[in-house]
């Protein structure tokens, strides 16, 4: 950015000279790249950084400047005077896109369109603009001034006297102020008429509407567009301009009426025309004011230095950020002119900035050496990890995922899975959003092995899922492990073993369980809402807990992603597991000298009782002898009943202070069946 100092100069007293500026400018931050000497006056040459889009306006570089030095900074009026005449008369604006965060406007009538005065045309020079003349010169002078882009339409020119802020529509076409007819695509955002695209927003102007000599009322246009559409929109049709650079890097949404201001009077002051009374705005979501919390001891942890609370809280407040004091804590009020501000260590920076970089030492300070150690959460999930891939393999995948993934699932509209984290530039449509589940991260790594023939896997990922949070900058994430079986059990020499189903996945669940010591553990028969077949699910509790769930996925997800195999998955939820486990207490027992017996017994039940449900119901009833419960049959015959099947348990008794004889393992199971029968309606087959 060019930025001579005499202009500069109107806002703020300058006691220094041009290298000593921009030696100060530079170690605040804002490089200096080169000076150049002309008639009269300096300028400097601005090397940017991308975060800094603001200080392409010259009253922000003077705010800088005002913060460096500690000298008052004086911002122009900027209220015209206005006619009796209401804009409400003249224009009506819709915005039809979430693409326009903020559209405003001004009308002035008697315009009498001639050159700029020469003060303004040499400034203009002097910063690499131009001059047209004085309607076009005045809405570059106040973006040069402001950052603020804007544009001017011949108000006679426009058909229906409305605005419409919109999508492109298919097979429209605009010629743009450089003569070249360009053809619009839908996604490009352009300001229309009531007939036609009369400008490429935050782009060019149209010839359609441009300012000419013959021109008497003009609409000034003022807005807030979205970065990423417009650096689209600029690439796809070549044209990038000053105004589509600075709608890049963002402008202040909280400026946009300033900025109409400003122009509209300097127009008024030239004589150039009159202020119709008022400004039409239409702000659909009015931005939130940010405020950031920063820990006074946090400031020299990061850098390093020994800056004094005060100090601190004297640079915010030179920066015009408002602050409040809270114990050992400052909150600022961040301006709507800096958006790069959103997190403590942006103040952290802005803090270094104006304490000076070349004040803070190149040296570290001592470090007091300290003891390493892992948390028991940490533990936990290296344990986790270990055991899970005594079955299983491990798979790494990008926490990003296609949107499409949530048709795919079948997820309903509305669920708590199409709460998605969207990225504002994805490196493409396929990693637009950030997952909600891993599902879509494992059944993506099955359907490409099963398509080169890879058939048998048993795979899991331990990764993270994401929400989005309203009030925070950085989205919730979740820890989560997932896992997947398709194909045959591995086998040896004599071939593969059976198939891996979902009796074989919950076994390698169990045994998860199992190896983390965790009791208690239900898999409870449920309707899944997303993904998986609606009689082959289970919900994971371990008491009141509801740790994960486990299932078949649906035949109508499989045909989407050209999946012929069964598939079967689960995912647990690794925070809700660790508090499970913190809370089971695992008591080891040493093994009994006595010698276990075992017993078959299999019991006729309705068709909805859960052989989980029964095991329980046995256990308890068996009394501290009966150590293990095992089922080993489910048989359905029409001989049972309507209705009707038949549950065979395996159950092991155990004593570790006598030898169990028949009649004290009879009596145990006389009250087995009184109790199956009076909760279950069980009789023994």
């Amino acid at each position: 950015m060019r930025l001579p100092l005499e202009w500069l100069r109107d806002y703020i007293e300058i006691d220094m000279s041009a290298e000593e500026l921009a030696h100060r400018l530079t170690m605040a931050g804002l490089a200096v790249e080169n000076i150049e000497k002309v008639e009269n006056d300096t300028i400097l040459e601005l090397d940017l950084t991308p975060n800094r889009g603001d200080c392409l306006g010259i009253i922000n570089v003077a705010r800088e400047v005002a913060a460096i030095t500690e000298k008052p900074l004086e911002i122009p009026r900027v209220k015209p005077d206005e006619i009796d005449e209401k804009i409400e008369d003249f224009i009506r604006i819709t915005i039809e896109s979430d693409m326009c965060k903020r559209y405003s406007a001004r009308v002035m009538k008697n315009v009498r369109v001639e050159p700029s005065p020469a003060w303004m045309q040499e400034r203009l020079l002097k910063a690499g603009i131009r001059p047209i003349n004085n309607v076009v010169d005045v809405t570059n002078y106040v973006m040069l001034e402001t950052n603020q882009p804007m544009h001017a339409f011949d108000y006679d020119l426009l058909e229906g006297k409305q605005i419409i802020v919109r999508e492109a529509r298919p097979g429209e076409e605009l010629v743009t102020l450089d003569g070249t007819r360009r053809e619009l695509e839908p996604g490009m955002l352009v300001i229309a008429d009531a007939k036609k695209p009369v400008a490429l927003a935050g782009v060019m102007g149209g010839e359609s509407s441009e300012i000419r000599e013959g021109t008497t009322t003009i609409l000034l246009e003022s807005a807030k567009f979205d970065g990423i559409s417009i650096r689209r929109t600029s690439r796809k049709v070549g044209l990038r301009t000053e105004s589509s650079m600075r709608f890049e890097k963002g402008v202040d949404i909280g400026g946009v009426v300033q900025a109409l201001d400003r122009a509209a009077h300097l127009l008024e002051i030239l004589g150039a025309g009159e202020v119709v009374q008022g400004v039409c705005d239409v702000y659909p979501h009015p931005q939130p004011e940010t405020a950031v919390r920063l820990r006074l001891d946090r400031v020299n942890h990061v850098l390093g230095t020994d800056i004094t609370p005060a100090e601190i809280e004297g640079y915010l407040r030179r920066l015009g950020f408002p602050v409040e004091v809270q114990g050992s804590e400052l909150v600022a009020s961040i301006p709507s002119y800096r958006p790069d501000l959103a997190i403590e260590e942006d103040l952290i920076e802005e803090v270094a900035r104006l304490h000076g970089y070349d004040n803070i030492s190149s040296e570290l300070k001592p470090a007091v050496p300290t003891h390493g150690y892992r948390t028991d959460y940490q533990i936990f999930k290296d344990r986790l990890l270990g055991y899970a891939a005594h079955r299983m393999r491990e798979v790494i995948t990008y926490s990003f995922i296609n949107p499409r993934w949530l048709d795919i699932l079948e997820v309903p509209q509305g669920h708590r899975l199409r709460s998605t984290v969207r990225l504002a530039n994805p490196f493409s449509e396929e990693q637009g959003i950030m997952r909600t589940t891993l599902l879509p991260s494992l059944l993506d790594v099955a359907a490409r092995n099963l398509s080169r023939r890879n058939e048998d896997l048993a795979i899991f990922e331990l990764g993270s899922v994401y929400w989005p949070r309203e009030s925070e900058l950085l989205p919730q994430e979740a820890p989560m492990m997932a896992g997947l079986v398709t194909g045959k059990v591995p086998g040896g020499w004599q071939g593969k073993g059976g198939e891996m189903d979902f009796f074989f996945l919950k076994g390698i669940v169990e045994e998860l369980f199992a190896r983390l010591h965790l009791e208690g553990v239900k898999f409870n028969p449920s309707v899944p809402e997303h993904s998986y077949h609606p009689g082959r699910y289970a919900v994971i509790t371990a008491g009141d807990r509801i740790i994960g769930s486990i299932g078949e996925i649906h035949p109508l997800v499989l045909e989407k992603l050209d999946i012929e195999s069964r598939v079967c998955a689960f995912e647990i939820d690794v925070n809700q597991l660790y508090e499970a486990v913190s809370r089971s207490h695992h008591q080891v027992r040493g093994i009994s000298r006595y010698p276990a017996v075992k017993r078959d017994l299999a019991l006729v039940v309705s068709e909805e009782v859960n052989a989980a449900d029964l095991a329980e119901t046995i256990k308890k009833a068996g009394t501290d002898l009966l150590i293990r419960v095992d089922l080993f049959d489910v048989y359905r015959s029409p001989q049972l009943g309507e209705g009707k099947k038949s549950l065979a348990f395996a159950l092991t008794f155990q004593s570790y202070e006598h030898t169990l004889q028949d009649e004290e393992i009879n009596r145990i199971i006389n009250g087995i069946l009184e109790k199956a029968g009076e909760v279950f309606g069980a009789r023994i087959r």
